[in-house]
């Protein structure tokens, strides 16, 4: 059996030199000096997968691992972005030019935040910026939003706007990077990854409600999350599937639930009432021959009271009760919402069958991660036993690291 990869997060000092060390050589020409560093965390979905859309209830918490940027704001209203993930490449562009539809490629995320802020009404100017990041790219570990909320902060600070000091600004500087994601990236995801990365605090994930109606602020609770007080260990493999939000699959499943909403003559599908999910489901039929509506319907109401019970219990500090809920939302997420795929059914199967106590896929789905809650005495086997799994299955190695629940983005040197 191969040696399991260890995903490891890096440290503050790390991250900062490597980003300072990264601008000297990408600005040389014009001085190389930042006006600082910021980053922002990654993030992982305890429960609550695609709810947010649909007004419902997520429960991230962010990652150790995180993305770092190091800026310098300019006077004009030119955008210059180098990658440690694109060495030798310079994206530009100028701010007057960034539109919806106008940029693409990976700067488009950076850029859409600033535009986003001008649209807010918040002065913002151009900026020459660097990222370097450990967040596993392409794993539903929600890099993107890594890298607009490290970019959010640091246009905050260096703008003088002031948003990042309470949490009330930090539910705007979600909005920006929302938009940036949407409108600007052309990800149709909802809010809850850029609320986990800028709103997260160590130790509790962040109950985050998408009902419509709701202020930014009211939005986002935090919640205990103490694992190391219950002896137990968030264990989080990358199975290096394919994983991508902007093929079609994800914007088809908003789409449909939507429709579905639409027939009900409900604004979301949070508004079903679960105790009528029964009567619900039977009144879609005539416009279902498939049954697809329904079955996306289904998880959508039944996820949303799997995240509040989910809550219920950490918050009673009954923590190693959650399994269950979390083995029911990756059945609901593979069987009624269709979003699993072969690597993650194998995590969640092996993860189990080695003593875990709750397995599920995370994120969007299509490929990306999925977590196991393993006592911390177990976490070898449940590595093992999932690493076998992908060697007889012939498949690529996963990746595997660690998530206690850490702290939100910020300023690091």
């Amino acid at each position: 059996m191969s040696t399991p990869e260890w995903l490891e997060s890096w440290s503050d000092d790390e991250g900062a030199k490597r980003v300072r060390d990264l601008f000297a050589r990408v600005f040389a020409d014009d001085g190389g000096e930042p006006d600082g560093v910021w980053s922002a965390p990654g993030r992982v979905n305890l429960i609550g997968e695609h709810t947010d859309y649909n007004g419902g209830l997520a429960l991230p918490t962010a990652l150790p691992h995180r993305t770092y940027v190091a800026l310098r704001h300019r006077d004009d209203d030119v955008v210059r972005l180098g990658s440690a993930q694109a060495p030798g490449r310079l994206w530009t562009a100028r701010l007057a030019d960034v539109a919806p539809g106008a940029v693409s490629g990976w700067g488009a995320y950076v850029a859409g935040v600033a535009w986003a802020l001008g649209e807010a009404g918040h002065g913002v100017r151009g900026f020459d910026a660097v990222v370097d990041s450990c967040v596993p790219f392409g794993a539903g570990l929600s890099s993107s939003a890594a890298l607009e909320c490290a970019v959010a902060v640091a246009l905050d600070e260096t703008g003088g706007l002031g948003l990042a000091g309470d949490d009330a600004g930090r539910a705007t500087l979600v909005e920006a990077c929302v938009r940036a994601e949407n409108e600007i990236a052309g990800a149709p995801t909802g809010g809850m990854d850029q609320a986990a990365s800028l709103r997260c605090t160590a130790g509790h994930a962040l109950l985050v409600d998408s009902r419509p109606g709701l202020s930014a602020l009211e939005s986002g609770t935090p919640v205990p999350f103490d694992l190391e007080a219950a002896g137990l260990t968030l264990l989080v493999v990358d199975t290096r599937a394919e994983h991508a939000l902007v093929d079609g699959q994800y914007a088809e499943r908003r789409a449909t639930c939507e429709r579905a909403a639409a027939l009900l003559g409900v604004p979301t599908l949070r508004d079903v009432d679960p105790e009528q999910l029964a009567e619900t489901l039977a009144a879609l039929a005539p416009h279902d021959p498939d049954g697809v509506l329904r079955r996306r319907v289904q998880h959508v109401v039944t996820e949303i009271e799997r995240t509040a019970r989910f809550r219920d219990l950490v918050t009673a500090g009954r923590v190693a009760e959650v399994g269950p809920l979390m083995i029911a939302s990756h059945t609901s997420l593979r069987d009624d919402y269709e979003v699993s795929a072969r690597e993650l059914d194998l995590v969640v199967d092996a993860a189990l069958g080695a003593g875990a106590l709750g397995a599920r896929m995370t994120g969007g789905g299509f490929g990306g991660s999925a977590i196991a809650l393993v006592r911390a005495g177990d976490v070898d086997a449940v590595v093992a036993a999932v690493q076998a799994a992908f060697d007889d299955a012939g498949l690529r190695a996963p990746g595997f690291l660690l998530a206690p629940p850490s702290a939100p983005a910020g300023r690091t040197a």
